[in-house]
């Protein structure tokens, strides 16, 4: 058995690829996963000192969205002396680079967030590019996942980076929904409306994960039943699809939410402010990935959330896996219901966020146990 290792500050990074100077918060999870994590590492009792480590060439400038005060943010140049772990998150570190940590007893943790067994079975089948070259490092010291990711992508993780993993707590934090939402009416809070109720459906369409068929279809399924209770359905990053695809535009074309023009299928528009100035209720559906930022958001705000995602039942409007006319009911109750409720709604919905939140203390103090224990290990090298 190793020793154990006594717990003290720890100089820890948290690797990002910033692809602009001006990078958003909101152009995928990414950015945010890292924000978070590193403010859950800075709640430790321990007092580590925590930076994120940019691995590509774009300058690090006061144009990005979070403090650089707060969030301390280096070159991998600048960062790699003063280092005992760099977790591997939102930036690789290439081999050369994985050496010099070694040399310098530098722990290096791979931290899945992204759904990469399903990326990547999607881009061989349909030959959509994923890498232009692929590294697969043999180093890493441990190997941790988010829950959401762990069902679909632990062997195909496990099996290439050659380590057992962890699955280790999601994190979330309200910082961002509230540096976006500051400006906006009521800070972007959810206000009932008169009349019909306005719907959205946020998913991303860019995989089979988080398509927005099937929370469409929920929305004409209760439009059927009750058509003067919807006043209009917007269905974002889909303005393409609408345009190009024919597959898709045949199948909307034949619901009768289209054919009564209350529906939109639009582009990309950032969360906090399509909500506040178009949105009363999100009606989303996931297969495989049943937890992400968007559910948090919405619910923290007080909008209704009409969804399937089996990690967070207890959130919002919860509907059983692809039963679409369940979906559908739950809809058409939520929507009569949620205006009277709204104010005791937000609050239960941010006592139960209070599990996700980076500043949760039972969070911090289980990042800090697998730290510690990971130091307990021998590091991982060539030799």
């Amino acid at each position: 058995m190793p020793e154990p290792v006594s717990p003290r500050s720890l100089r820890i990074g948290v690797t990002i690829g910033l692809f602009r100077e001006d990078e958003s918060l909101f152009t995928n999870g990414i950015k945010q996963n890292a924000l978070y994590l590193a403010m859950t590492l800075q709640g430790s009792p321990h007092g580590h000192k925590v930076c994120l480590v940019n691995t590509t060439a774009v300058p690090i400038t006061r144009a990005l969205p979070w403090d650089l005060d707060l969030f301390p943010t280096r070159t991998f140049e600048e960062a790699k002396d003063d280092l005992d772990v760099l977790i591997e998150l939102g930036g690789q570190v290439g081999p050369d680079q994985t050496d010099y940590l070694k040399s310098r007893g530098c722990r290096l943790i791979s931290y899945c967030c992204g759904p990469e067994y399903v990326q990547n079975i999607e881009a061989m089948i349909f030959r959509r590019p994923l890498w232009s070259e692929i590294f697969i490092n043999p180093l890493y010291d441990a190997l941790w996942l988010i829950p959401q990711v762990a069902e679909t992508s632990r062997g195909f993780l496990e099996t290439l980076r050659r380590r057992e993993s962890r699955t280790v707590p999601f994190v979330w934090h309200p910082l961002g929904l509230e540096t976006k939402s500051r400006d906006l009416p009521d800070a972007g809070e959810f206000r009932p409306q008169p009349g019909p109720k306005r719907l959205a459906v946020f998913e991303p369409n860019i995989d089979v994960l988080k398509f927005c068929l099937y929370p469409t279809f929920i929305a004409e399924l209760a439009y059927r039943q009750a058509p003067d209770e919807i006043a209009y359905l917007h269905v974002l990053n889909t303005e393409a699809l609408a345009k190009e695809n024919p597959e898709f535009i045949g199948v909307m074309s034949r619901l009768d939410i289209v054919r009564g023009r209350k529906a939109s299928f639009v582009g990309f528009h950032e969360t906090p402010t399509f909500l506040k100035q178009h949105v009363d209720l999100v009606v989303s559906h996931q297969w495989g990935l049943p937890l992400n930022y968007l559910y948090l958001e919405v619910c923290w705000q007080g909008y209704g959330l009409v969804h399937n995602a089996s990690l967070c039942p207890e959130l919002g409007y919860f509907y059983p896996g692809n039963d679409v006319n369940e979906g559908a009911r739950t809809l058409l109750t939520s929507l009569r219901s949620h205006d009277g409720e709204h104010t005791a709604y937000r609050e239960r919905q941010r006592r139960l966020i209070g599990r996700f939140l980076a500043t949760n203390p039972a969070v911090s103090a289980h990042y800090d146990a697998l730290l510690f224990e990971l130091l307990a290990q021998p590091i991982i090298s060539w030799a």
